[in-house]
């Protein structure tokens, strides 16, 4: 079963608890959760309050995206707020063995994000040790930006590794996903797909999550 993980970045603030509740009853099997601090991206976005409120009304697995620098300060923190996964990114950590130990020890999956500019060969030797791969499809930062072509290609890289590996390594697309581009993406090998801005801009979110789940399922 493929995943869709509507990222909250997209919602309505000033309607929190019902997007949450619609995502909720929706078809889709995660919360995507982007953290940004202005520094490792040119935005920022929310930080542990807002967590806070997930974890009390969130039915569904919560994926929090550390999109900050020092990740490694913030782990414990997130972790305490029922995050399911954090991913961190590669570019981000000084050490990133440390950083994926630290959020195993917490009984967290340790997610890894990797930007459009960075060779998917970089997680090589740790690939079997990562629970999730986050391919960004767009440069973090924005929602709403469009799809990179490249994507693609990286995908199937990506792929041939963990199976080479025999790794057990989730693959994410984070970026510009939609209808138009999500059956290729799982039939290359995407486990999760990332939807922000297709979702919670469209007439009927709760809608489109269902027709993005029957496309991938």
């Amino acid at each position: 079963m493929k995943i869709i993980a509507p990222s909250m970045l997209s919602c309505n603030f000033g309607k929190l608890e019902e997007e949450i509740e619609m995502v909720n009853q929706s078809e889709a099997g995660w919360f995507h959760l982007d953290v940004m601090d202005g520094v490792f991206v040119p935005n920022i976005t929310f930080g542990t309050p807002i967590l806070e409120v997930f974890k009390k009304y969130a039915t569904k697995h919560l994926d929090a995206h550390l999109m900050i620098v020092n990740p490694e300060n913030y782990i414990e923190k997130f972790a305490s707020l029922g995050a399911n996964t954090i991913t961190v990114h590669y570019e981000a950590c000084d050490n990133l063995q440390n950083t994926i130990n630290q959020i195993k020890k917490l009984n967290v999956k340790a997610g890894v994000a990797i930007n459009p500019d960075t060779d998917v060969s970089v997680l090589y030797s740790l690939i079997n040790e990562i629970d999730l791969i986050c391919l960004m499809s767009v440069f973090p930062g924005f929602s709403g930006q469009k799809f990179i072509p490249d994507t693609f290609e990286r995908l199937e890289k990506l792929k041939k590794i963990i199976t080479d590996k025999k790794s057990q390594a989730l693959i994410q697309i984070d970026g510009g996903v939609s209808t138009d581009n999500a059956k290729k993406l799982v039939s290359l090998g995407a486990d999760i797909l990332v939807a922000g801005s297709f979702v919670f801009k469209s007439e009927d979110a709760s809608t489109t999550i269902k027709k993005l789940n029957s496309v991938i399922n």
